[in-house]
């Protein structure tokens, strides 16, 4: 990830619906609408709910609410045969492909694909002993931050800078803690991981995304922030992107009325290209932190700014007057603010009324 290039990850997540080929169109659609990866989840879901486990509130909302939270996600297995054939696809298509883990053998797995870098999902934040090894991959880590306090958040930074830096799993959370106090430790996570505000709520209601809390990250933390994003439509990326973020996560789907609990809150793929446009337009807009004219003013400059010109006829040796001075755009000549100073000055030659004075 470049610093100054926007990383939009196409969240591609459940929504190929155990379909080989909605998931291959699926990485073209992210392709073709500009994004920098394309990203899908791996788990094995025996592993990842227990056959107890309820449905969140919105699942229940978009598939059948009598239907256990184990038996929605074993349909949306993404099968690890389909992974490095995705994989080549989208490099060939010129986008990176990326999956998330939610148990250690899906992570194990994911790391021997060759992915540039790895996302740890909001859920699994907390998760400490997934979390490091997550950070003991040596992979730079997206985090994305949705449902955590922000000593939660700082729980997460301390097992992965653990990890960064011990040679073996802590024997509790205090060994953890203690590894955080030393500075070089905490210095580890430096250019290893990007933090991602998010809420966690499916689509996100716009009182509730709360941007504010992206600066709040950075400041306690002093890493790189982005934002992933579950709100309808595409206003609040970009708006993201404007306060900062450097990363962009999104949900997108072939189409929205296709079953599965992910789709309502996603985008189609021509709202994903336009998200992106607008984004990648943004980033040229934000331009740098120089206040200078730009390239294209200089001749509006010159043709716009007034200069120093005869309000009245002047003759060689008159003492100027202030009443004898006005400005007018001349496109030439000593600017306005040297008006004041010519008072009382000696006229070197005749002027004649709208004629620059020279000092």
């Amino acid at each position: 990830m470049k610093q100054d290039r926007v990383y939009v990850i196409a969240e591609a997540g459940v929504n190929h619906n155990g379909d080989r080929d909605t998931a291959f169109a699926l990485v073209d659609a992210a392709a073709a609408a500009g994004a920098n990866a394309v990203k899908f989840q791996t788990f094995n879901a025996k592993k990842l709910a227990s056959r107890q486990a309820p449905k969140a509130a919105y699942q229940k909302q978009t598939t059948d609410a009598a239907e256990t939270q184990l038996a929605m996600l074993s349909k949306l297995e993404l099968p690890l045969d389909w992974h490095r054939p995705l994989q080549d696809h989208a490099r060939a298509a010129g986008i990176e492909f990326l999956s998330t883990a939610f148990d250690t053998d899906s992570l194990a797995f994911l790391k021997q694909l060759g992915m540039p870098l790895l996302k740890v999902p909001s859920g699994e934040l907390t998760n400490g002993p997934l979390l490091w090894q997550f950070a003991r991959s040596g992979l730079p880590l997206i985090l994305s931050t949705g449902m955590a306090t922000l000593s939660e958040v700082e729980q997460g930074l301390a097992i992965v800078a653990h990890a960064l830096t011990a040679e073996d799993e802590p024997h509790d959370i205090v060994e953890v803690w203690q590894h955080w106090s030393r500075r070089s430790t905490r210095d580890a996570l430096v250019g290893k991981v990007t933090l991602l505000h998010c809420t966690s709520q499916y689509p996100t209601p716009f009182d509730q995304v709360n941007l504010r809390a992206m600066d709040t990250l950075a400041h306690a933390f002093g890493l790189p922030v982005g934002y992933s994003d579950h709100t309808e439509g595409c206003v609040v990326p970009v708006a993201a992107v404007a306060r900062g973020a450097v990363v962009i996560e999104k949900h997108f789907t072939l189409d929205r009325s296709m079953p599965g609990p992910d789709h309502a809150a996603s985008l189609e793929p021509e709202e994903l290209s336009r998200m992106v446009r607008e984004i990648r337009a943004l980033q040229l807009i934000l331009g740098h932190t120089v206040k200078a004219p730009e390239i294209s003013e200089w001749d509006t400059r010159q043709a716009g700014r007034q200069q120093v010109v005869a309000a009245r006829e002047l003759r060689a040796g008159q003492i100027i007057g202030r009443e004898d001075l006005s400005t007018a755009r001349s496109g030439r000549g000593l600017p306005a603010v040297a008006l004041w100073g010519m008072v009382g000055r000696t006229a070197s030659r005749d002027h004649a009324v709208g004629d620059t004075l020279e000092p």
